[in-house]
């Protein structure tokens, strides 16, 4: 929910508020009279906080006005509670300046707060916002306006030509602005660490230079330098700090400037003002500060480094892209930018280029290589009718094709922004990670405040020194820079990684849930088999003739676009058997069809469709589980209402299926396989299969439910199911499944029911899928047990807890050393995942 506030919005948005409340503008869809419009004024007349609202037929919008307060998405909720339906949008920006996941928290809740705004997530590894609002409701420069508000920067990624191009030139552009800042402070650093350091480590350089210079004058110095630094390269985290403070959530920005200003201002006294400070005391920590800086500074700058090669791997799918097309056009063959190819161009495709959009092959053929697609190394021929993608390379022969999607529409597109949004969304383990962060800091400066106390008020002499030091070493060691970083750069790896392999991971939470499942579910026909069906056998009974049935048959089920229909089309023309116009057509999904051709009723299907149609299929029963016991599908055929044959259809089980099955086991994954075969034929798949349970005779609508079945078998402890489909009725279950796996070769419902997809439509891919789910979790593990175990180790070892026992004291520059470096420590972990290879032997050639 949305807490509306009523600071004064942009005069762009179209919220506004007066001293009577804020008004707000909701774009409602499906009103069709006046009657849809009192509902909806009704609805949100009682929403609570609501003080007037009032509806237009014509524009189909509501205006409401409410009491600062009131929750937004409450005003939706009424309006869907209705029926009718508030539109939204989306929207991304690009947010600079984030150090910690303190800063992405702090960046959501502004956005959050803006009126309108239904919804907002922060991506800080991929330094993205993701905005769900009302349409029309806020533009971007309120979004943006927001973001600056908050002390960052946005980049208005949907505005620019390419936001892949906008978002990696800014990525780039502050990556040089922390080098040069890390090289100027450097350049400032050295001499100051020379002057304050080399003498007390070599004594007669000491005692020359003490004897030359004036201490006094080399304070001096020092000040100048320790100057530079702290307002040159370390003035950005004055800026983010205090823009931290003035909105209540203090983050890694606020205390690296609160520790460095601290060592810094102390010194300015100890050289400026010495008689201020209890005799003894008055030293300097000119060089502590600025090294704190400039280390911090360079953990950031190798942070930055890492960063960018996590979405190597979208990056190197952008990059396949062809960069121009040869467009038949005027009997001319012309070279064109890629976006100048439109829909029904025809392309020709040279031996060895990339082919530049997707299409479908008009002339010529050869083979092609689409491993960036599906991950399987073997070319696979192309010829006259067959769809190419673009992106993927062609062999050694030539053709022309003429363009079916281009632009946005393309394969390589979708495969683009599907994977973006995987790696923008969140898995459940962040929340961890989020709950902590958003008390750290503000513990953290408690703890250091109580460092500073206990060693003031107990510390050995000269205490303040003493305190000042343990204090700034708390505050510099414990920014949760690695906390933030921990689970996304995993994420963004694992994806990309996974998308190399021919897996695309719709949203980051499957990736967490597959690796919970332990039962994976199957549809059979089109998943397990090869989804061609044929016509094995047919039995017709006394008094009927065979070709006739057939013929009949054949006619009902060319209405239809079932597999097992379109088998008994394909043998009825294989023996020249004509079919005829079939006249009240009817298909019940799962069960069968009817239809009256050449004046003859005509039914076909189940046992139990011919019994709902007062057909006993009793004499031709046993023949039905002979074929049954044989993994074949029986089906009856009735003319007249009459009792006339028994066909049985047969469709391949794929080649790997029984290999994955053996891998899941081997994973300990029970496997299932839901299906409206009848249970004898099921049985004989299963049993061919080593599949553990079976659901049969289950209509397509029922599917969900099977699914939801399997989900409660374990009583009081739910258990986690994937279900593997591929077809439109796979939809409800794919849906429903804790995980829903798509074929990627399957129905375009299918796969944007799913939250996994198989690009190759191999069922390797599964097991490839849980391999990569596991080693990403397990990554994302070790980095948040590092990034916990770093802070939960350091912070007492920097707050002095070794003192007592062993005299050591952490100093603030190897603080800052050690923070720099837990962040680096899990960027570098999450990369290894791009050297991850799953597993190849249970998995068939694609695992």
């Amino acid at each position: 929910m949305v807490t509306l506030r009523s600071a004064p919005p942009s005069p762009s948005a179209d919220a506004s508020s007066d001293a009577e409340g804020l008004s707000l503008s909701l774009p409602v869809e499906g009103m069709t009279c006046a009657s849809c419009v009192g509902s909806v004024e009704r609805a949100l007349g009682r929403t609570p906080g609501v003080t007037e609202a009032s509806v237009n037929l014509a524009t189909e919008r509501a205006t409401v006005r409410v009491r600062p307060g009131t929750e937004a998405g409450a005003l939706v909720d009424a309006v869907e509670a209705t029926g009718y339906h508030v539109r939204t949008e989306e929207r991304d920006l690009g947010i600079r300046g984030m150090t910690c996941a303190a800063c992405a928290t702090r960046v959501e809740r502004a956005l959050r707060q803006i009126p309108g705004v239904l919804d907002a997530t922060v991506n800080l590894a991929t330094e993205r916002a993701h905005v769900v609002l009302i349409a029309g409701a806020v533009s971007t420069p309120t979004l943006a306006e927001a973001v600056a508000e908050a002390g960052y920067e946005a980049l208005r990624l949907d505005e620019a030509d390419d936001p892949a191009d906008a978002e990696r030139a800014a990525r780039e552009a502050e990556r040089l602005r922390l080098r040069r800042r890390v090289l100027i402070a450097a350049a400032l650093t050295a001499p100051l660490f020379l002057l304050e350091m080399v003498p007390m480590l070599v004594p007669p350089l000491h005692h020359w230079l003490a004897a030359t210079v004036p201490i006094q004058a080399l304070r001096a110095v020092a000040f100048v330098l320790a100057t530079a630094v702290q307002f040159g390269p370390g003035r950005p985290f004055y800026r983010h700090g205090l823009a931290a403070v003035r909105h209540g959530s203090p983050d890694m920005n606020t205390l690296v400037a609160l520790g460095t200003s601290a060592a810094y201002g102390y010194s300015v006294v100890a050289t400026f003002l010495p008689s201020l400070l209890p005799a003894g005391t008055a030293h300097v920590y000119f060089e502590a500060g600025a090294a704190v800086i400039t280390l911090v500074l360079l953990g950031k700058y190798f942070e930055a480094l890492a960063k960018g090669r996590t979405s190597e791997a979208v990056r190197r799918l952008l990059d396949l892209q062809a960069k121009t097309a040869r467009v038949l056009r005027d009997g001319h063959e012309v070279e064109v930018p890629i976006e100048a190819v439109a829909l029904d161009d025809r392309v020709r495709v040279r031996p060895g280029e990339r082919i530049p959009v997707d299409g479908v092959v008009e002339t010529g053929a050869s083979f092609v290589d689409e491993s960036m697609v599906t991950g399987e190394p073997v070319p696979v021929e192309k010829g006259e009718g067959d769809e190419v993608v673009g992106g993927t390379v062609n062999g050694t022969g030539s053709f022309v094709f003429r363009a079916s999607r281009v632009g946005a529409d393309t394969v390589l597109a979708q495969i683009v922004r599907l994977v973006g949004e995987a790696q923008a969304s969140r898995p459940p383990i962040q929340a961890l990670a989020d709950r902590v962060v958003a008390v750290f800091v503000p513990v953290v400066l408690v703890v250091a405040a109580l460092t500073f106390g206990l060693w003031l008020g107990f510390g050995p002499e000269p205490a303040l020194p003493f305190a000042l030091a343990a204090a700034v070493a708390v505050l510099i060691i414990a920014c949760p820079c690695a906390m933030g970083l921990a689970t996304p750069t995993s994420v963004m790896v694992g994806t990309g990684k996974a998308a190399e392999l021919g897996v695309l991971f719709r949203k980051g939470e499957a990736l967490q849930t597959l690796r919970e499942v332990s039962v994976v579910a199957f549809d059979k026909t089109g998943t397990l088999t090869m989804g061609r069906p044929t016509l094995t056998d047919l039995t017709v009974m006394t008094g009927f003739d065979r070709d006739a049935v057939l013929g009949l048959v054949a006619s009902v089920e060319a209405a239809s676009e079932h597999p097992i229909a379109r088998a008994i089309v394909e043998s009825a023309g294989s023996e020249g058997l004509p079919t005829h116009t079939v006249d009240g057509f009817e298909a019940v999904p799962g069960r069968g069809a009817v239809g009256v051709v050449a004046g003859r009723s005509v039914a076909v299907g189940s046992g139990r469709f011919l019994r709902e149609r007062g057909v006993d299929p009793a004499p031709l029963l046993a023949e039905a589980e002979r074929l049954a016991a044989e993994g074949k599908t029986p089906l009856f055929a009735a003319l007249d209402g009459r009792l006339a044959a028994v066909l049985a259809v047969s469709d391949p089980v794929k080649e790997e299926a029984a290999a994955v099955v053996g891998s899941l086991h081997a994973r300990g994954i029970r496997v299932a396989m839901i299906t409206g075969d009848n249970r004898t034929t099921a049985a004989a798949v299963a049993r061919r299969l080593g599949i553990d349970d079976v659901l049969a005779e289950v209509l397509p609508g029922e599917k969900a439910e099977a699914v939801r079945r399997l989900q409660h078998a374990g009583g009081s402890r739910p258990v986690r199911v994937a279900f593997v489909g591929d077809g439109i009725n796979d939809a409800p279950a794919l849906a429903t499944a804790d995980v829903g796996i798509a074929i990627g070769t399957g129905t375009d419902v299918a796969v944007e029911a799913a939250d996994v997809v198989l690009m190759a439509g191999h069922l390797g891919g599964i097991p490839r899928a849980l391999a990569v789910s596991r080693a990403t979790l397990r990554n994302v593990k070790q980095n948040l047990f590092w990034a916990f175990a770093y802070n939960a180790a350091l912070i007492p070892v920097a707050a002095g807890a070794l003192y007592p026992a062993f005299g050591l004291l952490l100093s603030p520059v190897l603080a800052a050393a050690a923070m720099g470096l837990s962040s680096v420590f899990v960027l570098t972990n999450a990369l290894r995942l791009r050297r991850f290879e799953p597993e190849t032997a249970a998995a068939g050639p694609l695992a």
